[in-house]
């Protein structure tokens, strides 16, 4: 049995956390909840686990819980981000999922280690601001980083019992978003909506433009970089539009072990939650016969500069990851309001990237402060 605790309990990983739970009551037991803002969708889940002790980021949200819990006995209700931290460490528990996007998550994963937990991490943003941090605090307290992202989990499993030196290179899929065959001179006149339309996965509206300018695909590839010990240069993208491949390993020997399934969620939670054992499921299998054909093309860099973006941020190190993510941050943000082109966001975040000195071997303070100024020179381009 393990006892997790859930921050970002109300997104779509969130919820497919609680339907793993549902279907593995013996082995996954929800102890703690989190949400920024959507309050009934907590309590919700709360009266379904029978989870006391709840945390809500957004200070009005954090209110109105209050006054709902106001009658509630033996509920305790964490606030803001302080609050997330204070229930990762002060309830019992032997895992923390991470599904908040953004730089929110950071703390709340530091503090896990700190107090003796497991790491299962889905928010790319924890390894890609704090890698080198977070991997050192996880091997000095002897605590595990799961990884929950599909492709990452993907390569955990095929690298399953190798050795460092058997690996040649990492292998990761992207679905190719909605623009993969639109010619670039096209992008200038992409909407907001057509940008949302991901042909695979129901996701939150910044991941989803992320995938749409493949942005998660380099947050994934830094992420990689520091899950499994491995360099920029043997980290590579192959455009895979079914999103059955998950992503591959290649072993020294040229030998390939891909791992393939649907496209749920609830498959790397599972295995995350699970592991090192592999339980059955209602998931479903493949049939292959139907499926009939399994393509994959290379991503076009003049479409996608997010790729080169990202192989020079985890190239360098240091600052850069986090200049990288949180520029991309405010450019995203800029294109939802309609304040931008869809071309503007790679565009944005590379004024920023050149305009920065990294700080090699940062700190989680030089990080913290390489994101507020990545913000605000992005800010300033608009």
């Amino acid at each position: 049995m393990k006892r997790v605790i859930l921050l970002g309990s109300s997104g779509s990983i969130g919820q497919s956390a609680c339907k793993v739970a549902r279907e593995l009551p013996e082995r996954m037991k929800i102890v703690g909840l989190a949400v920024n803002g959507s309050v009934s969708v907590l309590l919700e889940q709360a009266r379904e686990f029978g989870v006391k002790a709840l945390a809500v980021y957004d200070g009005k949200a954090a209110a109105d819980a209050e006054r709902e819990l106001a009658t509630v006995s033996g509920t305790r209700l964490f606030k803001g981000a302080a609050g997330l931290v204070e229930l990762v460490r002060e309830t019992e528990a032997d895992m923390v999922l991470v599904a908040i996007v953004g730089t929110a998550g950071l703390a709340p994963a530091l503090a896990a280690l700190e107090s003796g937990k497991d790491l299962a991490v889905a928010s790319k943003e924890i390894l890609v601001m704090a890698g080198e941090s977070v991997m050192k605090t996880a091997a000095d307290r002897g605590r595990a980083i799961l990884p929950v992202d599909s492709e990452h989990n993907a390569i955990f499993q095929c690298l399953r019992g190798a050795a460092d030196r058997e690996v040649r290179r990492l292998i990761l899929t992207a679905s190719g978003g909605p623009f993969r065959r639109t010619p670039r001179e096209q992008l200038v006149n992409v909407s907001v909506e057509q940008a949302l339309q991901h042909p695979t996965w129901n996701m939150g509206k910044k991941i989803t433009i992320d995938s749409a300018t493949l942005f998660n695909k380099g947050l994934e590839m830094i992420e990689a970089r520091w899950l499994f010990n491995v360099e920029m240069a043997r980290i590579d993208v192959i455009v895979h539009p079914q999103s059955i491949v998950h992503s591959m390993v290649e072993f020294v020997d040229h030998s390939v072990l891909a791992q393939l399934s649907h496209s749920d969620m609830c498959f790397p939670i599972q295995y995350a939650v699970t592991y090192p054992d592999r339980l059955p499921n209602r998931l479903g299998s493949l049939d292959f016969a139907k499926i009939a054909q399994l393509t994959f093309e290379a991503p076009d860099p003049a479409r996608f500069p997010a790729l080169t973006l990202a192989r020079h941020a985890g190239t360098v190190g240091g600052t850069m990851p986090a200049v990288f993510n949180a520029a991309n941050e405010v450019a995203v943000a800029r294109f939802l309001a309609r304040r931008g082109t869809f071309p503007q966001i790679w565009e944005s975040v590379e004024k920023v990237m050149a305009r920065h000195q990294s700080v090699a071997s940062a700190d989680l303070d030089a990080i913290l402060k390489a994101d507020a100024w990545a913000r605000a020179a992005c800010a300033r381009l608009d």
